[in-house]
């Protein structure tokens, strides 16, 4: 077997790393969201922090609330249940008309365990979205986050997690849990 040429091997190289390139530039990084105004009126949690990420990078415009609840989560087992991340992830700020795709899944973010739950919601003009509900806890404090969009339930998952685990989310979602 004959050595390739070290034009094609040079090729092959930078094939590989343009594919790299295009992947990490293709999905949406955290400069590509953009802080909003908390959308909703005030109940008894604090407003948290809502963000919005644009069709040129998202395919579609979703957007991302969260905030911690802090006092509101059962101490020793935490958020364990589907119902619990029905009644606790704000979906309702949204719409109060949602339903769930199927049973939720473990979830892990900023080191806090919980559930997440797709949802399919019927917006107040008739329009249908997706939703993802998320509620991890620590200790007896509750954080809730809730991403809707008009893409599949999917893609609103997948962009949201891509959101809630980069680093300054991170650092901000303990901040926020440690009341700083």
């Amino acid at each position: 077997m004959r050595p390739l040429p070290a034009i094609v091997v040079a090729v092959m190289v930078v094939g590989a790393l343009s594919s790299v390139t295009a992947y990490e530039t293709a999905r949406p990084q955290a400069e590509h969201w953009r802080e909003i105004a908390w959308p909703f009126p005030r109940d008894g949690w604090p407003a948290g922090r809502a963000f919005r990420c644009g069709v040129a990078w998202c395919g579609d415009d979703v957007e991302v609330y969260v905030r911690p609840k802090v006092g509101f989560c059962n101490c020793d087992r935490g958020v364990t249940d589907d119902d619990e991340v029905d009644r606790v992830a704000d979906l309702d700020l949204i719409s109060e008309r949602f339903v769930p795709l199927a049973a939720g899944e473990v979830v892990r973010v900023a080191e806090m365990p919980g559930r997440i739950r797709a949802y399919n919601l019927r917006m107040p003009d008739g329009a249908r979205h997706s939703a993802v509900g998320i509620a991890v806890s620590r200790r007896c404090d509750l954080l809730v986050a809730v991403a809707q969009g008009k893409g599949g339930a999917a893609d609103v998952q997948r962009l949201a997690i891509n959101l809630l685990t980069t680093d300054a989310m991170k650092q901000w979602m303990t901040a926020a849990m440690d009341g700083r």
